[in-house]
């Protein structure tokens, strides 16, 4: 249930100092969930990155609106695509000059063909047409698995483009924990999740979601990036979740 399905993100990007970004599928705060829309299922996220520092080496703020539609009639395997708007809202720089990204995903739930079995999903985000630094393009796998009481816990790998994310900096370890705390209520929805590598997208990430209706979410985090050169500083990030129909 990505930050109850916060679809805008792992999630989310951040356009750093070195302009490095990502589009964001289904994700859990900041890095991608194995969660994938099914057909027809249409998720609508504005998400902002805000630092929390003014300094020089705090990096920039980051807005993000996507889009992310299920488009395979199946129950066993389903398929995401999605398309995200990535400003730093600075004219004249390479943020605001290539705001469109693109992602998609392929996943199997949990239990889908033998009890016990976990869930499984792999795909892309940060495709830009630029030809620069912006481009990540970062290809993961994840797998993941929904234990009583504790909750869901998520582990894979990632690896990026070397040219945005730095040679021997562009791929790493992708694990998060997620749990909707039912004992207080059912919409409130926590999770942790980690990014490892000391590059543009590594990071350690915490928040927590509340569903307002059955469709509309709000979760409220923020991201501590492993490198500081390439990451910035701190982040205090909202992502507003607005799913259709």
């Amino acid at each position: 249930m990505k930050r109850v399905q916060i679809m805008a993100v792992a999630a989310a990007i951040v356009v750093m100092a070195s302009s490095s970004a990502m589009a964001t599928p289904s994700t859990q705060i900041w890095i991608p969930s194995t969660d994938v829309k099914g057909f027809k299922e249409v998720n609508i996220s504005i998400d902002n990155y805000a630092r929390l520092s003014n300094g020089a080496d705090a990096g920039v703020n980051t807005y993000d609106v996507g889009v992310t539609a299920g488009i395979l009639p199946l129950e066993k395997f389903k398929v995401e695509v999605g398309v995200d708007y990535i400003t730093d809202n600075k004219p004249g720089s390479l943020a605001s000059s290539h705001p469109a990204y693109f992602n998609f995903k392929g996943g199997v739930p949990e239990d889908a063909f033998f009890a016990g079995m976990p869930a499984i999903a792999a795909g892309m985000y940060g495709m830009n047409t630029a030809s620069n630094a912006l481009s990540t393009n970062v290809a993961y796998g994840l797998i993941a698995k929904t234990f009583p009481v504790v909750g869901r816990f998520s582990v894979g790998g990632y690896n990026g483009a070397e040219r945005s994310l730095g040679t021997n900096a562009n791929k790493g370890m992708l694990a998060s924990w997620d749990r909707t705390m039912s004992e207080i209520s059912d919409k409130l929805w926590l999770a942790v999740d980690y990014q490892s590598g000391n590059n543009a997208l590594g990071a350690l990430s915490v928040g927590g979601s509340w569903a307002f209706t059955k469709n509309v979410s709000l979760l409220i985090g923020a991201d501590f990036y492993n490198d500081i050169a390439t990451g910035g500083r701190p982040t205090f990030t909202t992502q507003l979740d607005i799913n259709l129909p």
